[in-house]
């Protein structure tokens, strides 16, 4: 199972949105739809009850979700997916530029650039933005997709930190490119990340300081949820990555650099399962796993 899965926020527009990303994709597929429960919700929030809640789907074998959270965090920049064309070549990659970009805009044009012979950054018509590139002839093997973590605004300069800290934080992480700024680019200081990555779980995490002054850095927009095995493992990583008390809620938390994550057990849709499982997750800040079995008998009894 894919240990770090980023979750895409949407206003209302999750599952149309997934279906449009499967279908760019000729391996595309959707694994699972969850809903809002229709009796917890139907008193206090009626259009949400029934609705989707969140659509999990697969990209070249990489998994997604997209979750419908209401207008508050529209996507920005601050995360986007790089796609790497190395084994499929450029007549995939225009194809997939031009159905991405239909109804989106264009960040950088595809075009060669110094670090890559082919390459261009598209926002689509749902706010993601993608970065879609036939690799280097030098550059080390890299999977199809990898999420891209820019640092700019309040986080400007700290891509590299983050990159050790980030290593130091998950079991096993290997860190592969450190290429940094030999001189001032925009913002970029000396010596700040030209482009680092980092191998956590199998999964390849890319870091970047930006180049021109940004308004914005990350949101929950964007967030990695991070699959753990059991309770000891979640409060292990939700203490390394927890750093913003006011942020922390239903097993949501940001960290030194801003960025949200999502620490949850493995096995949360079958803990969601259980009845009265949705209130009490929206009473917790870190997921107690074993709150989810106290349910009184009776009420097991009423909704079985």
């Amino acid at each position: 199972m894919q240990k770090i899965v980023p979750s895409l926020w949407f206003a209302d527009s999750a599952a149309e949105a997934a279906d449009f990303y499967v279908s760019v994709f000729g391996d595309g597929r959707i694994v699972e739809t969850s809903r809002f429960p229709a009796d917890e919700l139907g008193q206090h929030e009626p259009d949400l009850a029934g609705g989707e809640l969140s659509v999990e789907f697969e990209i070249g074998g990489y998994r997604l979700i997209a979750m419908n959270g209401g207008p508050q965090f529209p996507i920005n920049q601050s995360i986007s997916l790089m796609l790497n064309f190395a084994a499929s070549g450029r007549a995939e990659l225009d194809r997939v530029w031009s159905e991405l970009s239909n109804g989106g805009s264009v960040l950088m044009p595809l075009q060669a650039y110094d670090f890559s012979p082919y390459y261009g950054w598209l926002r689509d018509r749902y706010g993601m933005t993608w970065q879609l590139m036939l690799p280097a002839p030098s550059a080390d093997p890299r999977p199809f997709v990898t999420p891209t973590l820019l640092f700019g605004g309040r986080a400007q300069n700290r891509a590299g930190e983050a990159l050790a800290y980030y290593a130091h934080t998950f079991s096993g992480a290997r860190v592969g490119t450190r290429d940094r700024y030999p001189a001032s680019f925009g913002p970029a200081e000396p010596g700040s990340l030209r482009f680092g990555d980092l191998l956590v779980f199998g999964q390849w995490l890319a870091f970047m300081d930006a180049t021109v002054p940004l308004g914005f850095s990350f949101t929950c927009g964007v967030s990695l949820l991070v699959r753990c095995a059991d309770q000891a493992e979640l409060d292990r990583y939700w203490g390394e990555l927890s750093a913003v008390p006011a942020a922390e809620q239903c097993g949501w938390c940001t960290d030194r650099y801003g960025v949200s994550w999502q620490v949850v057990p493995a096995n949360l849709a079958e803990l969601m399962a259980m009845p009265g499982a949705f209130e009490k997750l929206a009473g917790m800040r870190r997921i107690e796993i074993d709150a989810f079995a106290e349910v009184p008998e009776q009420e097991w009894v009423t909704q079985s």
